[in-house]
């Protein structure tokens, strides 16, 4: 990993979780379509499923604490 990346890694961790769930979107959706794998591709699909269904109010909300409470619990 280069020192700029290494740089930008740790500014980047030093953001809100908004700021960088903003930025993990920005990033992914530079790549190119040849570089996401199928499984990216189909995460990517998924997402945008389920976000459609929230809109049409199909699909209720999940609080950003529930959801990170349980990452948290998950990850440990």
């Amino acid at each position: 990993m280069s020192n700029l990346l290494k740089k930008i890694e740790h500014e980047a961790l030093r953001l809100s979780v908004q700021e960088r769930a903003f930025l993990a979107d920005r990033l992914l959706s530079s790549l190119d379509e040849d570089t996401l794998t199928d499984i990216d591709a189909a995460w990517i699909a998924e997402a945008e499923r389920r976000y459609q269904e929230y809109k049409e109010g199909k699909r209720p909300g999940v609080a950003a604490q529930e959801v990170f409470s349980e990452a948290d619990r998950m990850l440990r």
